[in-house]
């Protein structure tokens, strides 16, 4: 049985440990659903028990000021589709709690200094949030950001065809034969050849690509930025030519041709609010640093080491 130390545990454990059910035809998405359970927790008064566990009782005004005042990430996971799942790990943890009482845990030894360092460890939470709602990211700072990762805002235009090899994740293809390596690079040279003697793009990865969902797109990947793509493919899309045929790029998925239409740069306006969410923790961060400079912390060298 999991035992979660704290609330900010519990509620982020819930939220990241928690797959999402496949989707099947006609199913309602997790989407569908978390709307369709907000409509009616709306319709819940205020003042309606939520949830009890023997004597603890928690009104829907309660539940939710309690939700408020977790870490963003366990927000999301007690307001979204894990709902339930985490409303019942707190009266999980209400209920072990409540039989440790009955038994006096709370009474042994080094159990209230425990008890203290779960509190401390709520107030920092608690106090960290407060800091970071309250930080200030003026322009120049955010401009100073942008200027200094603008590769970070790059965006790529391209399409791809692909040629899957033994062991790759991508499905063969109905018919086609499943190449080795050296079969696939062999056959991704041979169309690259086509395709710069002036084949069509489009009408080789309809036919040819074992991407067959872009395939069905002549290619086309869309627009993308850092990070979406296997460093290999990434790589090749951020510095190839604009306009020629890569030579085959090799991934886990299989030997890609890649034609980037266009790169570009989203403008400072375009990203400034973005990058103004991303910096508020740093800047909280040198807030922390500041009350630990102020609080005398002496650490014995002798005993924890330098």
């Amino acid at each position: 049985m999991k035992i979660f130390t704290s609330l900010f545990l519990l509620a982020s454990t819930a939220f990241l440990g928690t797959a999402q059910e496949p989707v099947t035809p006609g199913t309602p998405g997790p989407k569908a659903t978390a709307d369709a359970v907000a409509q009616t927790a709306a319709s819940v008064p205020a003042d309606a028990i939520v949830l009890s566990v023997g004597d603890d009782k928690f009104t829907r005004a309660q539940y939710e000021n309690l939700i408020a005042q977790l870490p963003g990430q366990a927000q999301q996971a007690a307001q979204g589709p894990n709902k339930r799942k985490v409303a019942e790990q707190i009266a999980e943890l209400k209920a072990m709690a409540q039989e440790a009482r009955k038994r006096k845990m709370e009474q042994q030894p080094g159990v209230q200094q425990l008890i203290r360092l779960q509190v401390d460890q709520a107030l920092a939470g608690l106090l960290f949030k407060d800091i970071e709602s309250n930080t200030k990211t003026d322009d120049a700072t955010v401009k100073a950001y942008y200027d200094a990762h603008k590769d970070q805002f790059e965006e790529a235009k391209a399409s791809h065809i692909l040629i899957r090899y033994q062991g790759s994740s991508v499905p063969l293809r109905q018919g086609q034969k499943d190449l080795s390596q050296e079969e696939a690079l062999a056959k991704a040279t041979e169309i690259r050849k086509k395709l710069v003697t002036g084949g069509s793009f489009s009408d080789m990865a309809k036919a040819e690509s074992d991407d067959t969902g872009s395939g069905a797109n002549g290619g086309s990947l869309g627009t993308f930025g850092h990070g979406q793509m296997v460093p290999e493919f990434e790589k090749a899309a951020f510095t190839a030519p604009v306009g020629q045929i890569s030579e085959p790029i090799k991934t886990q998925f299989g030997y890609h041709l890649i034609k980037v239409e266009e790169r570009k740069s989203k403008t400072f306006d375009e990203v400034k609010d973005e990058i103004a969410k991303k910096i508020k923790p740093q800047q909280a961060q040198k807030s922390v640093e500041d009350i630990r400079k102020q609080s005398g912390i002496t650490i014995n060298e002798a005993y924890f080491g330098k």
